[in-house]
């Protein structure tokens, strides 16, 4: 802590006071003495009283233009708020400061910049820099802290308190939920990971951005070797753990009108670059699912021509058969040879197949390579070694494959930033859809980051989430068709990305975590998704409850892509099949038109184009912890049925003055109120206040059938 400083000697010289008293006698010496300690023992009292009650508890930092920032020295808390003091932003607990003593003084300013920035030290612990940024244009005001460990030994930690505030945004959970308020996850590197292996990680989608109800939102620096924990309904902590060498931890707190105007403004921080409109015509598209388990390329064959037969059979129209790697590897027969500086396999010498270039199919590849194909082996013999994430056996010695799994086999990973490994990769899937005349091609193996023993000593673009951010950008090379299973800072590119297996139940690790997962992907701005398919893939076998497979499909019709790993045919009953057939009419002429409309809205302003409740009422509490419902854009509220078998449910209608309208049989309802529906629905056309005729913005209702 700062020492006081010295006081200057004073001015007026020393003089010898004469009282006129000779002596005194020892009654009044004990007497003036006794008085002298009483005095100085009120003063300690009193200095003490003043530091601990009478004090004030807060001291402001700075103070923008709305919103000020204060240091709460009882709770050690740097506390946002209105200036005011009528509105709380957020509470972040300083972990910083680590000390017995809980009366931590007044921080005092070591730096001043027109009254913009902030500076302290903690004594052998750590320095904290804080700028605020006021932009009279924006209606926002933002707070970047950078925190400095003084030792290697010091554990940077923030905490924001969940308390009074809902939050969204971060990364994909195993079980969504919405806010992410009830997630609980220990502290760990916030980094994508395969969920299917790591259930208690974060995958999928993730983003350095968290968005909290009463208006703030927070950025991490992507620099920060982060650490991210959830303490369920408590708070999350952000970490720059203490290392050889020290990290600062770097953010920043942006506050502002309410949720939305902050999200859409801190939406340009996030997401800098232009975004580019993946292949639109994906969208009307079924995925089905080839699920063989074969051993040749002549069965894959057989097996697709049975599939493909059964779809024209029972009028499912046209969609994509989707293989998976094995299946791809089996069909194409691609045993690629290296050969330094020469193309590994033209076209020409491509064995084409008549009958599969007939199908609309997709083929999957991953950066992964067995070490036992032949592919690797010769690798090493011709010195192309380098096309492999490689760890060095010493300073400078010869790097060695670094060594890993993929769906059960021992393999190595591409290199990506080697030139010659990622052209390699780019022949292979010309090679590809050449002979098998597939456009769409699904890139699998992004997520999974190296273990923390092997990080430092892998190159640059493997560490955290670099290598999903290139392998995205290689993804766009192969085509606006190609689909990624993970997400880091790459929504602006065109692709479109799969989200997580899901369970076959209806937990929220299967159907009920489904609307979480679409709003999630859809705040952190990948809009262009293909859900998990109808009644969840996470198991191989088919889904044998009837029920789950209609509600699923129910939803299913309102997204993107309506995905298949169970076709409908195996329920045994014409009804499921009239109703798959209903639903993917559905989706085509009436889904698909809407997507295509905001598709436009979310190149340009960065709306997203399936929205939480709270995008039409972001002051209304209600709005922010509703999970099974959502917008398709400002026209369609979407709120099927998520519990096992239940015929009705409770419908939020958001919008306190707005009203929606039944378009089926044309009621109309007040908004900023529920009323109870015994059809799973989707909503229609608030007219404005007083029941205009004329729409006041396009909404719409619609009911699915049961």
């Amino acid at each position: 802590m700062p020492h006081a400083r010295n006081r200057n000697p004073s001015p007026i010289p020393e003089v010898t006071w004469d009282t006129g008293l000779k002596e005194m006698n020892e009654t009044w010496k004990g007497a003036i003495a006794c008085l002298g300690v009483a005095i100085f023992f009120v003063m300690t009292i009193g200095i003490i009283y003043w530091q601990v009650v009478d004090q004030p508890n807060k001291n402001w930092i700075l103070r923008g233009g709305f919103s000020g920032l204060i240091w709460e020295r009882r709770t050690h808390s740097l506390v946002i708020q209105t200036l005011t003091e009528d509105k709380t932003f957020v509470e972040i607990d300083v972990g910083n400061v680590e000390t017995s003593d809980t009366e931590v003084p007044f921080v005092r300013n070591l730096c001043w910049l027109n009254k913009t920035e902030f500076c302290y030290t903690w004594d052998s612990m750590a320095d904290v820099k804080i700028a605020l940024e006021s932009d009279d244009t924006s209606e926002t005001e933002c707070y970047t802290i950078v925190w400095t460990a003084l030792h290697c030994q010091v554990d940077l930690k923030d905490c924001f308190s969940m308390t009074n505030v809902s939050w969204y945004g971060g990364a994909s959970l195993h079980a969504q939920s919405w806010p992410i308020n009830g997630a609980n996850t220990s502290m760990q590197p916030f980094t994508v990971s395969d969920l299917r292996e790591n259930p208690t990680g974060y995958g999928s989608v993730l983003e350095r951005y968290f968005l909290g109800s009463s208006g703030v939102a927070v950025l991490v620096d992507p620099a920060v070797p982060l650490q991210v924990g959830f303490e369920s309904r408590t708070q999350f902590c952000l970490r720059a753990g203490p290392g050889m060498v020290r990290q600062p931890l770097r953010y920043t707190v942006c506050v502002g009108r309410d949720l939305r105007a902050v999200h859409q403004e801190v939406g340009s921080k996030l997401h800098p670059h232009r975004r580019a409109l993946p292949n639109l015509s994906i969208l009307r598209l079924p995925f089905w699912k080839l699920l063989t388990k074969v051993d040749s390329g002549a069965k894959v064959e057989r097996e697709l021509r049975t599939f493909s037969n059964r779809l024209k059979r029972h009028q499912l129209g046209d969609g994509v058969i989707s293989l998976n790697e094995h299946s791809t590897s089996l069909l194409s027969h691609t045993d690629h040879e290296y050969v330094s500086g020469r193309r590994r396999t033209s076209k020409r010498q491509a064995r084409t197949l008549p009958m599969v270039r007939l199908l609309n199919i997709s083929v999957t590849l991953s950066p992964y390579l067995s070490v036992d194909s032949r592919q690797f082996q010769t690798s090493l013999q011709d010195g192309t070694e380098a096309y492999w994430l490689s760890v060095p056996t010493a300073p400078h010695g010869h790097p060695v494959p670094l060594l890993t799994q993929w769906e059960g086999k021992f393999c190595v990973k591409l290199n990506l930033s080697n030139a010659a490994a990622v052209s390699w990769l780019l022949d292979r899937v010309e090679g590809l859809q050449s002979q098998l005349d597939a456009e769409y091609v699904i890139l699998e193996g992004g997520e999974g980051a190296p273990s923390p023993e092997q990080g430092p000593r892998l190159p640059k673009a493997a560490a955290g989430d670099q290598y999903i951010r290139l392998l995205a950008a290689v993804a766009a090379k192969m085509g606006a068709s190609t689909v990624v299973t993970a997400g880091t800072r790459s929504s602006d590119v065109p692709l479109f990305i799969r989200m997580t297996p899901l369970r076959d139940d209806w937990t929220y690790s299967g159907l009920k975590g489904l609307i979480p997962s679409v709003l999630h992907y859809s705040l952190m701005g990948y809009s262009f998704f293909l859900p998990d398919a109808v009644g969840g893939s996470l198991s191989s076998d088919f889904v044998s409850d009837e029920e789950l497979f209609i509600r699923w499909l129910e939803i299913a019709s309102f997204l993107p892509v309506i995905t298949f790993h169970t076709p409908p045919w195996v329920c045994g009953e014409d009804r499921v099949l009239n109703l798959t057939r209903f639903y993917i009419a559905k989706h085509q002429d009436f889904v698909v038109p809407l997507i295509v409309k905001y598709a436009t809205q979310w190149q340009e302003d960065r709306s997203p184009i399936y929205r939480p409740l709270w995008w039409l009422s972001p002051d209304d509490p209600f709005t922010h912890t509703i999970d099974d419902q959502f917008l398709i854009g400002d026209e369609v509220l979407v709120a099927p049925v998520t519990e096992r078998g239940a015929l009705q449910r409770d419908i939020y209608l958001p919008g306190d003055g707005l009203q929606w309208q039944d378009a089926r049989d044309g009621r109309v309802f007040d908004g900023g109120r529920s009323w109870r529906t015994t059809r799973s629905a989707s909503t229609k056309c608030p007219f404005s206040p007083g029941g205009s005729p004329e729409p006041r913005e396009g909404y719409s209702v619609l009911f699915s059938p049961f």
